[in-house]
């Protein structure tokens, strides 16, 4: 009988975002590689996008109180879930996820592995439980390190929810089978936390090299071109996801106030928390240089990143320590540069700085990282060539080490030595 696979994550497709789509691809490997695989997640409510709905219908179970879909011939149970506002819905919303999702977990027949990503943290304590009862083993990835993003971004200064947030991190991990993460930084932050440090192991994050590839001019015609015109005369700069806290956006502001009249232009791609902040930032300033699209479906992602000359990722330096951006993957698998801002000893900058595929910006006030920009861009607009040798760099580097296909063989890999396939 096949082995049984429940991968438990707080979003999976239809919902249009990075982890989305991340375990999307883990999804159909694990059942290209025999296992029958189960997805408990949320209904659609990160990014939602009406195509894939329409290609991906939910259907209504027990009167509403879950959906069920299908992705590829592979069963996804959706538990409703919106976005709200008020604070106190929020948190009933998220305990109703929880408490369902252990009822539809302990429903599922023979299940022999369970597989969730972090964030949340509680996700992580549903599945040991779920895995005890059912006795599967259970594996956490963990994306970003919490509780620290949450203490850091958010000052946390409660003790006791501290404590408590701790000692829920310490009991997911020593309790589940085993827990991977995505870099090296992790996993050293990490590992003092684990009573048995072999448990934990590095499955780096990948990239879909079929969909991501350096792409000719002639796939440009798929834009819009008022949106995005293409004139060689400019030098063409691009963020293209989450527009959040994760971000610094105030070095964009600071950065294109210096190069108005300058042939270089910024657009911003997507939506998010932070959105409606920027766009009144960039009216205030008068900064026409700046254009703030709206999200675009996933399939303009390499026309949109080929248009681009190079891309910038500004962290925030609350949250630079504690998560990694899968688009670097991306961008990289096209063979584009980028321009980023983060501390030394962060993941971004540490997985960069060895790669050579990107202008890094890591020390001095937020006036001299500005003016490092500055003259860097002013410097790529006058010459490209430098532009064309950092993304063959990156290109090289996603071909040898992480391409959908190598990295999601390591999790079946793993999954089959718990299981003593």
């Amino acid at each position: 009988m096949r082995k049984k696979v429940l991968i438990h994550s707080l979003v999976f497709s239809p919902d249009g975002v990075s982890t989305a789509y991340l375990y999307n691809d883990i999804a159909e490997r694990f059942a290209e590689s025999g296992y029958e695989v189960v997805v408990l997640t949320t209904t659609p409510h990160y990014n939602l996008v009406k195509e894939e709905l329409v290609k991906q219908p939910l259907i209504k179970k027990w009167f509403g109180l879950f959906y069920e879909s299908d992705f590829k011939g592979i069963k996804v149970l959706h538990v409703p879930q919106r976005k709200f506002n008020n604070t106190l819905l929020r948190i009933i919303g998220f305990a109703y996820w929880h408490a369902l999702s252990l009822l539809l977990g302990l429903l599922q027949s023979n299940i022999s592995l369970i597989i969730s990503p972090s964030p949340p943290l509680t996700l992580g304590a549903v599945n040991i439980i779920i895995g005890k009862i059912k006795g599967a083993k259970v594996i956490y990835n963990v994306q970003e390190i919490y509780p620290d993003l949450l203490i850091n971004y958010s000052k946390l200064k409660l003790k006791p929810v501290i404590t408590l947030l701790k000692k829920l991190e310490r009991f997911v991990y020593n309790y589940s089978d085993a827990v991977t993460t995505i870099d090296k930084i992790f996993y050293n932050t990490l590992a003092p936390r684990f009573k048995e440090p072999s448990k934990l192991v590095i499955i780096p994050n990948f990239v879909d090299v079929d969909l991501y590839k350096p792409l000719p001019s002639s796939s440009l015609s798929l834009l819009n071109k008022n949106l995005f015109p293409q004139d060689e005369r400019i030098l063409k700069v691009m963020y293209a996801g989450n527009i959040g806290h994760a971000q610094d956006w105030k070095p964009l502001i600071e950065v294109a106030k210096l190069l108005i009249g300058d042939p270089i232009e910024f657009w911003i791609i997507g939506e998010g928390v932070m959105k409606n902040q920027l766009q009144s930032e960039i009216l205030e300033n008068k900064l026409l240089n700046i254009h703030l699209i709206p999200y675009q479906p996933r399939e303009y992602m390499p026309a949109l990143i080929a248009y681009a000359d190079i891309h910038f990722i500004f962290m925030s330096p609350e949250m630079e320590g504690q998560g990694f951006p899968s688009k670097v993957y991306s961008i990289m698998a096209c063979a584009k540069p980028l321009l980023i801002i983060s501390g030394k000893d962060t993941p971004i900058f540490n997985f960069l700085n060895l790669v050579n595929c990107a202008f890094l910006v890591n020390e001095g006030s937020m006036e001299e990282k500005c003016s490092a920009i500055v003259y860097f861009l002013r410097s790529s607009y006058e010459d490209k060539s430098h532009l064309i040798t950092l993304g063959a760099n990156g290109f090289r580097e996603i071909q040898g080490c992480y391409t959908k296909a190598s990295v999601t063989k390591q999790y079946v890999d793993l999954s089959d030595k718990l299981l003593n396939i």
